[in-house]
């Protein structure tokens, strides 16, 4: 693209403002970097030793270059000499080291980095540290790239190059740290040979695997320490990672060999070790780069790399760690101006269209057909096609119904499933707000491209993911994203970073796309769009996630396939039998043979599981459990691992004031800490556990002041409220909120009179110290009404972990009289180190008000802190934090008038206050030629200064020389009967996982309170697991029960990590963040009162109340649920088996059969379903949730169930053949006696072994016998079925060819059904003996 452009003319340079640097101004740098050039025509390196001539040299030789880009022009060579040679003296060739074969040699005719060309980015100075910073984020992803799906090495690979363009090249720093270099060479030969996965006959590189091998030639060329690690390398590695065969191989681009060629110019010319290219090369392909060497001669003498096509933009990032001046630069824009409007089309054809991921559609008519697909579907449309085939229209009828019943279960369900991708679509932003060309435009937020201005107003929603640059109480709505409802103060300073990973709630300086302004207006720069988006990165987890089988699934189609297989052989055996013993009536025999075999297949099982699963359901929502998907329900039976959130799930969800400790060593207690209502709780003096609490009295004169200016640093040193919503006013719309604003008792009981809603107005940690001083009695309006106003705050950020404000006091009569004070709370040790004093304890009389403490003229109170007074406060804060507590530091101090000087006026809330230092070396153009959008943008470059204004902060208000107060520990109380049921899922088998962000201390005091975490357990940190793959999370032994500091994307690296060891895993959240891990689980648990509507639509249940008991519940509901239809097909495979063997008995010792096919098939209709159904609403058996969980790859029939099935079908073949033949059979009409007699015995033993099937393994007699009232009724159903077919003239002699029995007949029933009764119950004596898993 580079190529296209005409060349620029003399004086485009200056005008665009990137001339070059004077002569005069050459900075002691500039010397040392010409002390590298001589002229090319020399063979040698010869340093110049006079400055100014070099000097002078240069300029006039970069004045040239400038003037005439296109023309050639002496061209210097390049030294690689190191940089402690050419600082101190001139350097000579015989002046080199012989004796270190590694170090690099001076590299002949090789061409420097010259401003050949122009480029927009050649005044930015970067300094020293920060381009390590940048490069070290890359390597770390470089190594990552493989376990994080996160992060793709196309996104890394472009950062590097963008790194090296525009703030390396050119000689800006021919020197960096050297162990990022050693660890950059590693990563950049990892992935040099990455190739195509498709290509198996012949291997093809990737592109990224290219732009590798570029790179390591450029910052070979640019950078002594890389060449130092890479001279390090044995020439072993060199020749595996380069892969130099490949790139000269056939197949390869022109591109590829002049690299190859350039490499090894530059490696054969500086290192002695490298000097034969052979080496660097396999044996069977050195004749290929031999004949790339000649073809690209050209390189070999040039001996740099060649330039690479395309254009370097910029790299989508969220550029949290970058000043607001460097983020404009980078993206080639301005804030007055914005983008150019010319420039947009061309930049969107780099960084394509801001749309999220289009989730794959399914058109109703293949939802439908794919209904009538599944394997058991189709095996019972093949048994209806078999009944049609036997004139049994009836059957056939039954079986269709079946099917087209389960067909619109399935479509529904499936249908359902997919509205989370249509929520998804849903989110795109429509239009947007956009500075170009000067003019504020609404366009289609489509059209948004990296380096757009985005303005935001109160109310609108963010199109994109922004770098804000101009914020005015901005803050956002972050719940889609996070699933806090509070939204998020914005400040648009860098916050520095070893990874290019934050939470998102720590990116302060960031807006995502989709989220909501709620307050405020603001100005960003979009840094990201479409695809790279964090809705982006989620809609693309969401909607290209396989769709997984669950257990149950594949289980009924294992089974199925079973059954297809014994129902053939059965047919043949049945067949071959008969047909040996007599070839008369062959075809009835077939039929006959047929039919048996058809009875194998449980017909009624789609249908009953199908019902089972939907009863499941209804019961779940009555316990605020609703699921989704059926299958779900099933699968919850065989959870092995709960993945639970902390806050809100496992805990109440709410803050609270636990315990105050101060300064003098006492200790204070709140009562009803969590209820947000002001008139409830008191606060109490902690004494030995002898002697009650003492209540304190709500009155300044009373209060110790320690306690008094703690809860004054709680309740001022915050920006969160408490307001009440009367009740009639929340039955429409919320009411407008009326801040708790008097102390007064007769309001006070005026508004305890009514009935209120409190809320607290937010982040939580703060609306709870809120709270503490309320119930104190000391609320923010107390102190407003006495006179103080702030006047400064310093807001908190994840660096300083501290936020202050500072207070004016009342207006006094005299001048003298006025004073100023900071009130500061933090991280306890953040603020302990702060600390020059403390308040000691002050006794009765020795002060006359509290507040006295802060006045400038009164005595100074506080002590110097010493090493017994640290080691107290860090053992109060250990103590603390063991007990679950949030623990926070607070301290105060005096200040004077106006910080010690006059506040500026523009100081507004002091959110950018860090001073930062920086580098103020110019850095030198880059080579890269000037393209058409460099020229267009040029101007929105040069008119920015260099870097972000630092404020200044008055002297008297920075956050030190503090006198420390106390510390106040939070806690959010453990939900009620959590404890209990992490007990039953202990006995359960079921292994209960925390997850939390909160601190690893306070989230495993929680976990030991609730049981989770017990003696020799382990709990770890996010940024350790982030070091972990997959696999080795899945190795850890013990395996953690608490994850602490972890962010919603490793919830998914945990789900996958233990479904590798075959864990079956519920994952629960609530955030859209958390949607790819719930979409992953095994079931995903969705949070009804605090999850997002994406997160419940990817969800498989949603707990209406947000309560981990009702997970348990739920669970306990699973297994109920497959305990059922593993009896119902327990029950149907006894029964239909039980009429096969009684056939293959007949037909071994030769007998007539029994039965005629249509009795088979009656007997089926009337004993199968109606029973069958009624197993599916039993009740759960007693011990359910004393089992260890299924393991989800065993099979619905295990060995022991398969025992039961022959065991309790031999049962009743065996007495029903027994009758058989005991019958008189002489004659035709006696024979169908016997038949009508074996059909009543064989028939009444299957319902009565419907009863049976009630228990597995425990005794029927122990299971009251009115607990499942659909048993008693579809037993009593089918009964009078039988009778009916047996006793209705019509239907039981021309349809059934059946004849009425007598009373001997029923007799006989009755002994084989206490035979029957006495086998069960010693079949399940055995099995509870024994312990057999069912």
């Amino acid at each position: 693209m580079a190529d296209d452009n005409p060349p620029i003319a003399p004086s485009e340079p200056e005008s665009l403002g990137n001339q070059l640097p004077p002569t005069a101004t050459t900075t002691a740098h500039d010397h040392q970097d010409l002390l590298r050039h001589t002229p090319s025509n020399s063979t040698s390196v010869t340093a110049i030793s006079d400055p100014a001539h070099a000097a002078a040299t240069a300029a006039n030789s970069n004045a040239s270059a400038v003037a005439t880009p296109t023309t050639t022009s002496v061209k210097p060579n390049l030294s690689f000499a190191t940089e402690a040679h050419t600082e101190h003296a001139p350097v000579h060739e015989e002046a080199h080291d012989q004796s270190s074969v590694n170090m690099p040699m001076a590299l002949n005719g090789a061409e420097p980095s010259v401003a050949e060309g122009y480029s927009i980015y050649s005044n930015i100075k970067d300094g020293k540290a920060s381009i390590e910073h940048q490069i070290e984020i890359n390597v770390v992803d470089l190594f990552d790239v493989q376990s994080n799906k996160e992060i793709s090495l196309e996104e890394v690979m472009d950062g590097l190059r963008y790194v090296m363009e525009y703030r390396i090249k050119g000689g800006r720093y021919p020197s960096l740290d050297y162990d990022v270099m050693k660890r950059l060479a590693d990563g950049l030969l990892l992935h040099m040979g990455d190739s195509e996965k498709k290509r198996k006959l012949r291997q093809k590189l990737t592109e990224e695997a290219d732009v590798a091998f570029q790179l390591f030639g450029e910052f070979l060329l640019e950078v002594q320490e890389f060449r130092q690690a890479v001279g390090e390398k044995p020439v072993s590695d060199l020749r595996h990672a380069l892969k130099l065969d490949v790139r000269c191989g056939t197949g390869s681009t022109e591109q590829e060999q002049q690299s190859a060629v350039a490499l090894i110019a530059l490696l054969t010319t500086i290192y002695p070790q490298f000097s034969d290219w052979r080496e660097l090369v396999k044996s069977d392909g050195q004749s290929d780069v031999q004949k790339c060497m000649k073809e690209h001669a050209n390189f070999v003498k040039a001996e740099k790399m060649p330039e690479m096509g395309g254009v370097i933009l910029a790299p989508q990032a969220l550029c949290f760690d970058r000043r607001i001046k460097r983020c404009l630069k980078m993206y080639r824009t301005s804030l007055e101006t914005g983008l150019p409007t010319e420039a947009i089309p061309a930049l969107q054809e780099h960084y394509g269209r801001n749309i999220l991921p289009q989730p794959p559609r399914t058109s109703i008519f293949k939802m439908i057909w794919t209904q009538f697909t599944d394997f058991m579907i189709l095996l019972l449309l093949a048994v209806a096609i078999l009944m049609a085939a036997t004139n049994e229209i009836i059957p056939m009828i039954v079986l269709l119904v079946v099917v087209v019943l389960n067909a619109i279960i399935g479509f529904t369900q499936e249908y359902k499933a997919g509205r989370a991708l249509d929520a998804l679509s849903k989110l795109t932003v429509p239009t947007a707000q956009v500075l170009r060309d000067g003019n504020t435009f609404m366009i289609n937020s489509e059209e948004l491209v990296p380096g757009d201005i985005v303005i935001l107003e109160e109310g609108e929603s963010v199109p994109a993911d922004l770098r804000l640059a101009e914020v005015s109480q901005l803050e956002i709505i972050e719940s889609i994203l996070t699933g806090e409802s509070v939204a998020v103060n914005k400040d648009p300073k860098e916050i520095k970073t070893l990874t290019r990973k934050l939470p998102l709630g720590d990116c302060k300086g960031n807006a995502f796309m989709a989220t909501v302004v709620a307050k405020g207006r603001g100005k960003g720069i979009v840094v990201r769009t479409g695809r790279l988006t964090e809705m982006g990165k989620i809609s693309t987890a969401i909607t290209g996630a396989p769709k997984i089988l669950t257990p149950v699934q594949r289980k009924l189609a294992m089974l199925g396939k079973l059954l297809v297989v014994f129902a053939i052989v059965l047919c043949a055996v049945m067949a071959g039998i008969t047909i040996a013993w007599s070839r008369d009536n062959i075809g009835e025999k077939l039929k006959l043979a047929l039919s048996l075999a058809v009875s194998v297949i449980p017909e009624g099982l789609v249908a009953v599981t199908t019902v089972t699963m939907a009863l499941g359901v209804r019961r779940m929502a009555t316990r605020k459990a609703i699921v989704r998907t059926l299958p779900a329900v099933e699968t919850l039976g065989s959870v092995t691992f709960i993945c639970s959130d902390k806050t809100g799930t496992l805990t109440e969800g709410k803050m609270g004031a636990a315990e105050l400790w101060t300064s003098d060593g006492a200790a204070y207690g709140f009562t009803e800490s969590t209820s947000l209502d002001p008139n409830k709780g008191d606060v109490s003096l902690k004494t030995s556990d002898s002697e009650e609490p003492q209540i304190l009295e709500k009155t300044l004169e009373k209060v110790p002041a320690q306690m008094l200016i703690s809860l004054m640093v709680s309740s001022l040193c915050n920006n969160s409220s408490v307001v009440l919503k009367e009740e009639d006013e929340n039955a429409n719309i919320s009411a407008a909120p009326v801040a708790v604003e008097t102390t007064e008792t007769e309001k006070s009981a005026d508004v305890a009179s009514k009935t209120a809603e409190w809320k607290g107005v937010g982040d939580p940690t703060e609306v709870a110290l809120v709270v503490a001083a309320q119930k104190a009695g000391f609320p923010k309006s107390f102190f407003h009404e006495l006179g103080y106003q702030r006047i400064y705050e310093q807001a908190f950020d994840s660096e300083r972990k501290v936020m202050s404000v500072v207070y004016k006091a009342p207006v006094q009569e005299t001048p003298e009289e006025h004073f100023e004070f900071v009130l500061a709370k933090g991280a306890p040790e953040e603020i302990l180190n702060r600390c020059v004093g403390y308040l000691p304890h002050l006794s009765s009389g020795e002060i006359a008000s509290p507040l006295d403490v802060l006045k400038p003229g009164e005595p100074e109170f506080s002590k110097s802190i010493t090493e017994e007074f640290y080691d107290s406060v860090s053992e109060a804060s250990g103590r603390m934090a063991d007990n679950g507590l949030r623990v926070l530091g607070l301290a105060y101090k005096k200040v004077k008038i106006n910080g010690g000087g006059e506040v500026p006026s523009d100081l507004d809330d002091g959110l950018d206050h860090i001073n930062k230092t920086k580098s103020e070396k110019e850095a030198p153009a880059s080579t890269l030629k000037p393209t058409k959008l460099d020229l267009i943008t040029a101007a929105n470059v040069q008119q920015l200064d260099d870097d972000d204004e630092d404020e200044a902060i008055p002297a008297g208000y920075s956050e030190n020389e503090l006198v420390f107060l106390g510390l106040i520990g939070l806690i959010d109380p453990a939900r009620s009967g959590v404890r209990e049921s992490v007990r039953i899922c202990k006995e359960a088998g079921i292994t209960v996982v925390m997850i939390t962000g909160d601190h690893i201390k306070t989230a495993s005091a929680i976990a030991r309170e609730l049981g989770i975490l017990e003696e020799g357990g382990r709990a770890i940190k996010g940024e350790e697991l982030d070091l972990l793959s997959e696999q080795a999370i899945a190795e850890l032994k013990p395996f953690p029960n608490v994850f602490a500091r972890v962010s919603p994307d490793n919830k998914l690296k945990l789900v996958t990590a233990l479904q590798s060891r075959g864990e079956s895993v519920a994952m629960t959240g609530d955030g859209v963040n958390d949607a790819p891990a719930i979409k992953a689980a095994n079931v995903g648990v969705a949070m009804g009162i605090a999850g997002t509507e994406i997160t419940k639509q990817a969800a498989d249940i949603v707990l209406a109340d947000d309560n981990f008991n009702t997970i348990v519940e739920a669970v306990e509901e699973g297994r109920r649920v497959f305990d059922n239809i593993l009896k119902f097909i327990v029950y149907l495979l006894s029964c239909n088996c039980a009429e096969i063997f009684l056939f293959l008995l007949c037909a071994i010792v030769n007998v007539d059969l029994p039965f005629t096919v249509t009795m088979v098939l009656w007997a089926n209709i009337i004993a199968d379903v109606p029973p069958a159904m009624a197993l599916g609403v039993e009740p759960a058996e007693p011990g359910l949730m004393s089992r260890i969980p299924r393991s989800p790859k065993r099979g619905i029939l295990t060995k022991t169930s398969f025992f039961v099935v022959i065991f309790q079908s031999m049962v009743m073949t065996l007495l029903t053949f027994g009758v058989y033949m005991m019958s008189d059979r002489s004659t035709d009409e006696k024979e169908a006696y016997a038949r009508s007699e074996a059909f009543a015995v064989l028939t009444t033993l299957q319902l009565l072994q419907g009863f049976l099937s009630r228990t597995m393994r425990t005794s029927v007699f122990k299971v009251r016998f009115t607990a499942n009232r659909w048993m008693i009724f579809g037993v009593l159903l089918s009964f009078l079925l039988m009778i009916v077919g047996v006793y209705v003239p019509g239907l039981n002699d021309k349809v059934l060819t059946l004849q009425s029995i007598g009373g001997v007949s029923w007799a006989k029933i009755i002994v084989c059904s206490i035979i029957l009764v006495i086998c069960s119950e010693l079949e399940k004596l055995l099995l509870r003996v024994t312990g057999w898993v069912i």
